[in-house]
Parts: structure tokens; C-alpha cells; sequence
């Protein structure tokens, strides 16, 4: 037996041992039909409403630009969490590689600056391993003290190199160059002219092509391959295999000649340096400048898509866009699109409400329901939001879309469990 067995069970199962649950695979064509599906939906509500902001190609750029360093800071909580040590510490790790990669870019390049970004972020992740894998720290205790300790080394940091600079002081950097940005040839041409005429569902198909396809920074491109690479790593390998194992049985793994430490190290480590890039979009793509604050709590959102995600690559990167685009919304002042957003969020919770009693869920469809029809009455008793629930609209979308989730969650067994050798 190798240790690439460690999660294969033996032909029968073990005597007496509960059979393991049935895991039920998304079909790609499941997946096209609900994206199918949100098009129209999407469609629909912006004929109805008139708000035309919502499918807009300036409106999709936003919400993937919103989406990538939650999706980045999801991706880094799987592979850290994959070797069942949990992240708490990704707000940090991602304040880090903003601080990093605008002083990287700034000295030499935007190039150097994401790798500097990685490097700062993996010293975090070093840092918060460390701390939980070799002296056994409770891993909430140590996150939460990584994201104290990041935002006084790298107001530190800035007073000793930004502050004396022009236009850096203690809490900003001066402007640092962006990545390069590209778009697909032939389609701002073919999309733009189609989007303009509002027609029902084409031009909305035109415009959410164009904001994917045009304008897109090559660190975009890199957040996106790196969600199937994180798949093809963490299962079609035998690295990804061990490194999974440790955050399932630890022991198991350990009899079989994995070294459960070194592969603890290497979650939380990879966890810092992805991290660390999604921090460097905020200041080197998402803004030209370093400011203090600048994450704003995408790390914890990460952490809430992954969880969305089923400590899956798929499923976490369709979280970051699900709360990506009312993040965009918002950041773009759309009150309005906010309001026709209201609109599409009650239907689509009264359909689950239905849904969840029609399978004898009947608190969480009585919830889903109520909360629907009470969104329908907002819709139609005001013709804008309030500013106050616009600012609010990216977290309550993580809340609610958490609270319907939470029961077909199935994080890693060993994860957050305290590890020792021979234990």
C-alpha cells in the first residue's frame, strides 16, 4: 500500500464501518442550464425594470473585477483548509500583498510586484503555519493575530519607505504602474453596436461578452487558470492526494509514510502566496495605489465563497461572482440596479422557498419564502433602495446565500483539528 491509497477504501469497507455517503456529481450540462437560466432571469428584470446597468458590459467588468481577489482569497482558504489548517488569517495575508506588490511595482515593475505580493503573502501563510502546525496555536487565535499584526507592520513599512516618497505617506503608496491589460480581437467591434439597442437578451448576451472579453488584465487571466489548475493539483495528483489526506486523516495519512507536517506547511504556505496576489489586485489592478484598508474584508468574503463552494474549486469561483456582482453594483452607485436586483433576488427566494417545502425543508423554505415575499413588498413600495442597504447589499448576499446553503456543506474531516506525530 502507498500512500497514494490513502483515501481508497477496501472493496467491502471496513467491518461494521457506515457506508460512505453518495457524492453527487454536477454535470456539466446542470451547469449550462442554470447559467442559461440566470440570463434570462437577468434579461427579463432588465426589460421590466429598465435598468439597464445590470447586464452592461462596464457592469460585468466590474463584477468580475470585484470577484477576482474574493476568488482568490476563496482559492487560498482551499488549499490551506484542503490540509485541514483553517485561514482565518487570508484578511491579512491579502493586506500584506497589497502593501508588497505596490512596493514591488513601484521600485521595478509590475511584473517583480506580483511576485513580491506572492513572496509577502507567503510569509504569512509561513507565519500563521508555524504558529498552528509546529506549536499547535489554535488556528482562529492565530488568524485573527496575523490580520492584527498586518496592518501595524505594513503602516511600519510605509512610513519607512512610501512617506518620503511624492504622493506616499504612512497609510498610501504614490501610483505603481498596472499589469498589462488586453481584450479579444473583433469583439468590442461585433458586441458594442448590439449592446447600444437594449433588444431583450441579445444585447444583454452582447454586453456581458464585451465586459468579459475586453479591457482584461493579464492578472484576471492568471486568477482564472489558476481555479481548473488548483483542481487539476489538489485531484489528479499524487502531491494533491497527500496534501488532501492531511486534511482528512492525518493519521491515516501518517501510517502510510505521508509527512503530515511538511504537507500542512505546504497548504498554508501556497494559501499565503495565492492570498498575496489577490491583495496585489486591489492595489496594482483594482486602483493604481496602495491604501490602508484597502481589502475591506474580501478575505472573510473568500472564506464565505469557499464555504459556498463546498471547499471546491468550481463551486468557490461561482461564489466569488455571485458576490462579486452586487459588490460591483454598488461600488458603480447603482441604487437603481439595485433595486431591479431586488426583484430577481425575491423571485429567485421564493423559488427556493417553494422548492425546500416541496421537499419538507419547512424552516428553511418558510424562511426563503418570507424573506422573498418581504422583498417583493420593498420592490414595489419605493422606486430606489436606501444608500445604507446598497453599501450593505455584498454582505447580506453572503448571508443569505450561506444560510440556504449551510446544509450540504462537507468541509474537510480533520480540518481545524489539532495534529501531533503518533497521536
Amino acid at each position: 500500500m502507498t500512500a497514494d491509497s490513502v483515501l481508497t477504501p477496501a472493496p467491502g469497507g471496513a467491518a461494521g464501518a457506515e457506508p460512505a455517503p453518495k457524492k453527487r456529481k454536477v454535470r456539466l450540462s446542470v451547469v449550462l442550464i442554470l447559467i442559461a437560466i440566470g440570463l434570462v432571469a437577468l434579461a427579463t428584470v432588465r426589460a421590466i425594470t429598465g435598468a439597464n446597468d445590470i447586464t452592461s458590459s462596464g457592469a460585468t467588468r466590474a463584477a468580475l473585477q470585484a470577484a477576482v481577489p474574493i476568488g482568490l482569497a476563496g482559492l487560498a482558504g482551499l488549499w490551506s483548509e484542503r490540509a485541514g489548517v483553517v485561514n482565518i488569517g487570508l484578511e491579512g495575508m491579502m493586506i500584506f500583498g497589497t502593501w508588497f506588490g505596490a512596493w514591488g511595482a513601484y521600485n521595478w515593475g509590475w511584473a517583480v510586484g506580483l511576485v513580491v505580493a506572492m513572496i509577502g503573502g507567503a510569509l504569512g501563510g509561513l507565519l500563521h503555519a508555524l504558529a498552528t502546525v509546529t506549536f499547535g496555536v489554535d488556528h482562529i487565535v492565530s488568524g485573527v493575530a496575523i490580520t492584527i499584526l498586518a496592518l501595524g507592520v505594513t503602516r511600519y513599512l510605509s512610513s519607512l519607505t512610501f512617506a518620503n516618497e511624492e504622493g506616499g505617506g504612512v497609510n498610501q503608496s504614490p501610483s505603481v504602474p498596472q499589469p498589462w491589460r488586453g481584450s479579444v480581437p473583433g469583439v468590442d467591434w461585433a458586441t458594442e453596436g448590439l449592446e447600444r439597442q437594449h433588444w431583450w437578451l441579445v444585447s444583454d448576451l452582447a454586453g456581458i461578452v464585451r465586459g468579459l472579453l475586453t479591457n482584461v488584465s493579464i492578472l484576471t487571466v492568471i486568477a482564472v487558470a489558476l481555479v481548473p489548475l488548483s483542481f487539476y493539483i489538489l485531484w489528479r495528483t499524487a502531491f494533491g492526494l497527500r496534501l488532501r489526506s492531511v486534511g482528512e486523516s492525518p493519521q491515516a495519512a501518517e501510517s502510510l509514510g505521508v509527512n503530515v507536517y511538511l504537507y500542512k506547511y505546504y497548504g498554508v504556505v501556497a494559501s499565503g502566496a495565492i492570498a498575496g496576489l489577490g491583495g496585489a489586485f486591489l492595489s496594482m489592478v483594482a486602483a493604481n495605489i496602495y491604501r490602508e484598508g484597502q481589502t475591506n474584508g474580501r478575505g472573510y468574503i473568500g472564506l464565505a465563497a469557499m464555504i459556498f463552494g463546498n471547499w471546491r474549486p468550481g463551486g468557490l469561483a461561482a461564489g466569488s461572482l455571485l458576490f462579486g456582482y452586487p459588490d460591483a453594483l454598488q461600488l458603480r452607485g447603482g441604487a437603481t440596479s439595485i433595486h431591479a436586483l431586488l426583484l430577481l433576488v425575491s423571485a429567485l427566494l421564493i423559488g427556493v422557498g417553494a422548492w425546500q417545502l416541496y421537499r419538507r425543508r419547512r424552516i428553511v423554505g418558510t424562511v426563503a419564502l418570507g424573506i422573498g415575499v418581504l422583498g417583493f413588498i420593498a420592490f414595489f413600495a419605493s422606486d430606489e433602495v436606501p444608500v445604507p442597504f446598497v453599501q450593505f447589499t455584498p454582505h447580506l448576499t453572503t448571508l443569505v446565500v450561506l444560510a440556504l446553503a449551510a446544509q450540504r456543506l462537507r468541509p474537510p474531516a480533520a480540518d481545524g483539528v489539532p495534529y501531533r506525530r503518533g497521536g
